[in-house]
């Protein structure tokens, strides 16, 4: 697929409305790994990983605005109950990492996160399990970029509270350019040929329903899943449909790791 430039998005009136960094950091829970992955020279992203076994499943996990990596502390542990390590990236800005975020950012550091996640764990400390990506809400920018660029290397992904869209990114921008980026962001959402599951709360109102299911009826992907959250919001879901949900992805992400 054609590489898109998408620095028309990184201009600082676009990332001032889009981006809400917050600065926080914790002491590193037990039998959690604190780890840094350089993107730029002087900047480096804060990273949180909780592993559960080397030859599980490992999800990447790239979350929604105004969140960040440490903010996972106690959720984390659900997605290791399901059998699951959990590797939790911040963006520039967020967290304890360096920089300002931008969309190009966000999309070229993803790479550098699945390169470390790949360098220092599957191939350093022994880790043997399939690897997933999963974005939420935000999250899905960086989730639909190596799922659409690495099918390769990645066995599958998740994409929670998302839709095909660019969002606010594109407001404020001349409305034919707005369309052809758009038009091509799409292009690169439905060429998604990995299997994916979409979590989709029935009364988001950030990222309507209905939005969501043409997302999954458009993917390449063969082997795609959608489950919807019966009276789920946006930020909600998780809480209102705790059994539902990480019993989705366990069986998801297990399904190719030859495990129950």
């Amino acid at each position: 697929m054609t590489p898109v430039d998408y620095s028309l998005l990184d201009r600082p009136e676009i990332s001032a409305n889009s981006f809400y960094p917050r600065p926080y950091w914790t002491e590193t829970p037990e039998g959690a790994e604190d780890l840094s992955v350089t993107v730029e020279e002087g900047v480096a992203l804060s990273c949180r990983f909780f592993p559960v076994g080397q030859s599980r499943p490992t999800i990447l996990f790239f979350y929604g605005n105004g969140e960040t990596a440490a903010g996972y502390d106690d959720i984390a542990p659900f997605y290791n109950r399901i059998g699951a390590n959990f590797f939790i990236s911040d963006y520039r800005g967020y967290g304890a990492s360096g920089g300002t975020p931008t969309f190009s950012a966000m999309l070229s550091d993803a790479h550098q996160v699945l390169e470390s996640v790949k360098r220092e764990l599957l191939q350093t400390d022994g880790f043997t399990g399939p690897i997933y990506v999963m974005g939420r809400s935000l999250g899905r920018h960086a989730a639909f970029e190596l799922a659409a660029e690495f099918p390769d290397e990645i066995n599958g992904a998740i994409i929670e509270s998302g839709r095909p869209s660019l969002g606010q990114f594109i407001r404020g921008l001349e409305p034919s350019t707005a369309r052809d980026l758009q038009a091509a962001y799409q292009d690169k959402v439905c060429s998604i040929s990995i299997p994916v599951l979409v979590i989709h709360g029935q009364m988001d109102a950030s990222a309507p329903i209905q939005d969501a299911v043409g997302m999954y009826q458009n993917f390449s992907s063969p082997d795609k899943h959608l489950i919807i959250i019966p009276g789920a919001g946006h930020n909600d879901l998780m809480h209102i449909g705790f059994g539902q949900y990480f019993g989705a992805i366990r069986g998801f992400v297990n399904k190719y790791a030859n495990v129950g």
